[in-house]
């Protein structure tokens, strides 16, 4: 099972390798990217413009001052690199944070830790707000470690930079790839209203 496990993953970096590979040498603009954290299911994601954002979209953003500063300083990522996350709230919706419990127009999305897994205190916000025309606000709800909104609250829509569709991806977990499937990691959440908003 080791073995099967260790040679998905090594198949699944081989694959990524070759892809990156051919786009640098024909020179195209990368229209892939590979996630390799815990927030989303590992694999490989196809890029596409964030031109009409729909609740439970997954998208490519690129962290504003000072949160740049602050999860490259943390370790959490490298610069330059995206954060991957899925759209919880759009312009008109009320978020809040009460103690730890995050919700989206009374409904409850999820919780946020005090700490990291290093024992380091975790930024904090409370109170409640509407979301302003030229914000997003961004949560990984399958994913209890995932660095998002729960921390920091919106972002400015200007820092997305893509949506990204699961392509070839680990959502089952063990080493078992596949394509992309209807599932509760991919598909958008249908308890909460599907709103859509321009880029």
């Amino acid at each position: 099972m080791m073995r099967r496990t260790r040679a998905a993953y090594l198949a699944a970096t081989g694959f990524a390798v070759l892809v990156i590979g051919s786009i640098s040498v024909t020179d195209i603009s990368p229209r892939l990217i590979w996630n390799a954290s815990a927030s989303l299911p590992i694999g490989l994601y196809r890029v596409e413009p964030p031109i009409l954002l729909a609740l439970g979209d997954l998208v490519a953003v690129t962290p504003p001052e000072p949160l740049a500063q602050f999860v490259t300083a943390r370790g959490y990522i490298g610069p330059s690199v995206p954060l991957l996350k899925r759209v919880a709230a759009l312009p008109g919706s009320r978020v809040c944070r009460s103690g730890s419990t995050i919700t989206v127009d009374g409904q409850i999305l999820g919780a946020a830790r005090e700490r990291d897994r290093l024992g380091r205190p975790l930024p904090s916000w409370q109170g409640c707000r509407v979301v302003g025309e030229d914000e997003i606000f961004l949560m990984n709800r399958e994913g209890g470690d995932s660095l998002d909104g729960r921390y920091f609250g919106p972002l400015p829509v200007s820092s997305v930079t893509a949506r990204i569709v699961p392509l070839w991806t680990d959502a089952a977990g063990g080493g078992r790839f596949r394509g992309p499937v209807a599932s509760a990691d991919t598909a958008p959440d249908p308890t909460i209203n599907h709103q859509h908003m321009e880029r």
